[in-house]
């Protein structure tokens, strides 16, 4: 029934991390559910929270010709609240079970009593976890104030006259349930909008895979609704559903924590080897982590995948690892090098996929890429001579960006180029040495840095007068 902000965009890698992008905001979200927000977040959802309960207070009153019953609807919120407790992460949200519970308390409480009975579920579920100081008194009223959803549907109920869970009034429920999504994506926007300055756009596509969950669930409730009008006691037929999910989503929840953890090893592993690289030699290690912006640059206006803009940033940072193997003497030497030293610095590209296939997982396949970094358009690269799109789009990104860095930077053989001379020699070599999409994205790159330099220089400016 709910998209939570603390899971936000969840996408797994095929070997089975998170993007940056959905890591970042993973970690965000359960940070933000555990010690909360401040200023305008906090206010936002504290307002919302008793914005809520005030309505709820109020569409109590209306009038309503459905019979009453405390047991059962003591029943439905507490199956209310511990499906709310079952959450599982998916898609770009938190998806709970509650439409099991949801549509029971829709056909068989009074519609004006609903809303009270979803917020007070809502309270009980995570009363525990605020006592406990596992959840911010923020997010509590976030949580509390996501019931808000509930008052389209409740309302569709009331226009309809509240018709009871009977098959012939089963038609109904795709009615309610396009009241519901309705509902929860118009409130959930607000809220998100409200607290985080989020824009609408961003909530649709997470929403989606919640609203199949619920869909799918929907007619599960309505089973339960149309046995509960003979017993209150069916009410409860969903728990045992309700304790397999919750072991599926433990399980879920463990695995993104260890696909977080198994991201920031890679980082991590890819910074420290730059390390190594740097105290080897200096200067190879301060030009590989200057290409990684660069390459990340490029390769987001050529609209690469977020998780491939990962593996094209590793690959930056480690793209010259194999030099650790080469003599610093070759490395290092003021002049040009012989064929035969040539030779061996052009081994550290082998020597690179080499040492990274010895790590494994992520990084060996980083490894493909680190040996392609220095193909060639053309054909005339190394090591293993690949033409155009043979060779791997990241390979030819870096390449293109790697030069451009060494171009304008003093070298121990030559003074550095001025980037425009070095954006001369990019798109001479555009279509031999380069590939010809790669340097029109790294020069469209460059322009717009140097424009939004200009900006800035130009509101400075017009501060200081």
């Amino acid at each position: 029934m709910t998209v939570d902000t603390r899971a936000v965009s969840e996408r797994e890698g095929p070997w089975g991390y998170l993007d940056p992008e959905a890591q970042e905001m993973v970690e965000a979200g359960r940070a933000r559910v555990e010690l909360g927000s401040a200023g305008r977040v906090a206010r936002a959802r504290t307002a919302v929270a008793f914005a809520v309960v005030a309505a709820v207070v109020a569409f109590a009153f209306i009038p309503t010709e459905r019979p009453f019953s405390w047991m059962l609807f003591l029943l439905l919120v507490g199956g209310y609240a511990l499906a709310s407790r079952v959450q599982y992460e998916v898609g770009a949200g938190v998806a709970v079970p509650t439409e099991l519970l949801l549509v029971p308390m829709l056909f068989l409480v009074p519609a004006p009593y609903v809303p009270a009975g979803v917020l007070l579920a809502l309270t009980l579920a995570h009363a525990a976890d605020l006592v406990r100081r596992r959840m911010s008194v923020d997010s509590f009223a976030a949580a509390a104030g996501s019931a808000g959803f509930v008052f389209a549907p409740a309302a569709v109920m009331l226009l309809l006259g509240e018709p009871d869970a009977g098959p012939r009034h089963w038609a109904l429920l795709p009615v309610l349930l396009l009241a519901q999504f309705g509902g929860d994506l118009v409130w959930t926007s607000l809220c998100e909008w409200l607290a985080l300055g989020m824009s609408p756009r961003r909530i649709v596509r997470p929403m989606l895979t919640v609203f199949a969950v619920d869909a799918l669930l929907a007619p599960l409730g309505l089973a339960v609704a149309f046995t509960a009008q003979r017993s209150d006691l069916a009410v409860l037929f969903p728990l045992s559903a309700l304790l397999l999910l919750h072991r599926f989503a433990r399980d879920r929840q463990a695995a993104i924590t260890g696909s977080i953890e198994l991201g920031h090893a890679y980082r991590g592993t890819a910074l420290l080897l730059g390390d190594v690289i740097e105290a080897d030699d200096a200067e190879t290690g301060v030009h590989s982590r200057a290409v990684a912006p660069l390459t990340i640059a490029v390769a987001t206006g050529l609209g690469l995948s977020v998780r491939d803009l990962r593996i094209a940033e590793l690959v930056a940072l480690l793209h010259d690892v194999g030099k650790i193997r080469i003599p610093n003497s070759i490395i290092q030497k003021p002049g040009p090098l012989s064929a035969e030293e040539r030779s061996i610095v052009e081994q550290h590209t082998i020597e690179g996929e080499r040492m990274l296939g010895t790590v494994g997982g992520l990084l060996a396949e980083v490894g493909r890429f680190v040996r392609s970094h220095h193909e060639r358009w053309d054909g005339t690269g190394y090591p293993d001579g690949l033409v155009a799109e043979e060779i791997p789009l990241i390979s030819r990104i870096v390449c293109c960006c790697d030069a451009l860095h060494a171009m304008t930077n003093d070298r121990a053989y030559r003074e550095a180029l001025t980037v425009a001379a070095a954006l001369d020699e990019l798109e001479r070599c555009s279509g031999t040495q380069f590939d010809p999409q790669v340097v029109d994205a790294l020069v469209s790159v460059l322009a717009s840095e140097a424009a939004a330099d200009r900006r800035t220089s130009a509101a400075l400016n017009q501060v200081l007068r």
